[in-house]
């Protein structure tokens, strides 16, 4: 899938994205990939479905989507680069994603974030979890650990 807006251009063809600019990324700007190495983020494109954003032969944005592409999706590692910030790319490569999941017919899309709630939801595309009494997850107890949280297994009294 390619779709161009002016010069700048949002392609899913794995073979351009640019891991160099991708890590880079990770590794200074995201809070969210604290620890994950290059051979983890090759292993989390390899498995996912990415989306680059480019102008020219210059990648300058990212996201990956985790799916089956028909009942479940999460949108995760979303970065327009600082410099480009402030011109819509940022919804452009979301509302790109989300038709083209609409698209496949993908009845669940999610993602988590921090700090970026509202920014979602005035896309009007995203809002506070649905059915949070059903929805439960698990973080991986060494995750935790590594990162200096405690780790206390539920109904432990702690």
């Amino acid at each position: 899938m390619e779709t161009k807006k002016g010069d700048f251009v949002i392609s899913t063809d794995k073979g351009k994205l640019q891991l160099d600019v991708i890590q880079g990324y990770m590794e200074n700007e995201a809070y969210w990939t604290t620890g994950r190495t290059r051979a983890m983020t090759e292993k989390t494109i390899e498995y996912s479905l990415c989306f680059g954003v480019y102008m020219g032969d210059q990648q300058i944005g990212f996201a990956r989507v985790v799916t089956d592409y028909t009942i479940f999706a999460y949108l995760c590692d979303v970065f327009i680069l600082r410099a480009y910030q402030g011109k819509g790319l940022g919804k452009w490569l979301t509302e790109t994603i989300l038709a083209f999941l609409d698209e496949e017919g993908v009845r669940w899309t999610m993602l988590a974030t921090r700090d970026a709630h509202e920014l979602y939801e005035v896309y009007g595309d995203f809002q506070k979890l649905y059915l949070p009494e059903k929805w439960m997850g698990r973080v991986n107890p060494r995750l935790l650990e590594s990162s200096g949280q405690p780790y206390t297994v539920p109904g432990d009294g702690m």
